[in-house]
């Protein structure tokens, strides 16, 4: 995979579903806006009104999906959010922070499903252009907490149970073993600002801010 080339960067949260990274994109975006660097944001699956449909059927479907098509319509819609928001963006030279990538695939149909995970990396490559986040934070905690912070309602995914998000937290921390250098590890059992606080840290790091 190779990593953005502009003045944009590329910036991904990642973990089990309860971990609090959609509150820390949030406040990263919010972050950067205020040292005056342009930034969007983008949930996986979605982001465009193609892969909005695609997470609809994903999440919410009532007829059962075999895992390998559960697989191909995620990267489908990363694919199409890539083609059409996230590398426009980063080409003009903004910053994107997303909330999933194609870590998520390999962490959830790969470690989750028991898929291929070296079969999903080739497809991602290829729905993605091979883009590769500038760093990654996967914010980590144990399965029981994450089941603790979500709610009542919850999505086709999210109702698998603790086995299934146990082996998609496993799959994560070898992602994370395999490339330390890209995948930051926060401990996500910390308050919300002390998440952010590690967060920050290794973006001024990273990118000099």
């Amino acid at each position: 995979m190779t990593e953005s080339t502009s003045s944009g960067k590329f910036i991904t949260f990642e973990g089990v579903d309860g971990c609090g990274k959609s509150t820390q994109a949030e406040k990263l975006v919010e972050k950067l806006f205020e040292i005056d660097i342009s930034a969007v944001t983008v949930r996986e699956p979605g982001g465009d009104p193609i892969s909005e449909s695609i997470r609809k059927l994903l999440l919410h479907a009532e007829e059962s999906m075999s895992d390998r098509a559960e697989a191909l319509l995620m990267i489908s819609s990363r694919a199409q959010l890539t083609d059409k928001v996230i590398l426009p963006h980063i080409i003009n030279g903004k910053w994107v922070v997303a909330d999933r990538y194609a870590d998520s695939t390999l962490a959830y149909q790969g470690g989750g499903r028991g898929l291929s995970v070296n079969a999903l990396d080739e497809i991602n490559n290829f729905g993605t252009y091979t883009l590769k986040p500038d760093i990654t934070f996967f914010i980590d905690v144990p399965i029981e907490k994450a089941d603790e912070r979500m709610s009542v309602s919850r999505d086709r995914i999210e109702k698998e149970g603790l086995n299934f998000q146990q082996r998609v937290r496993d799959q994560y921390l070898t992602i994370h073993a395999k490339d330390p250098d890209r995948v930051v590890l926060i401990n996500g059992e910390q308050s919300i600002d002390k998440v952010f606080e590690d967060v920050w840290s290794a973006m001024k790091e990273k990118f000099s801010l």
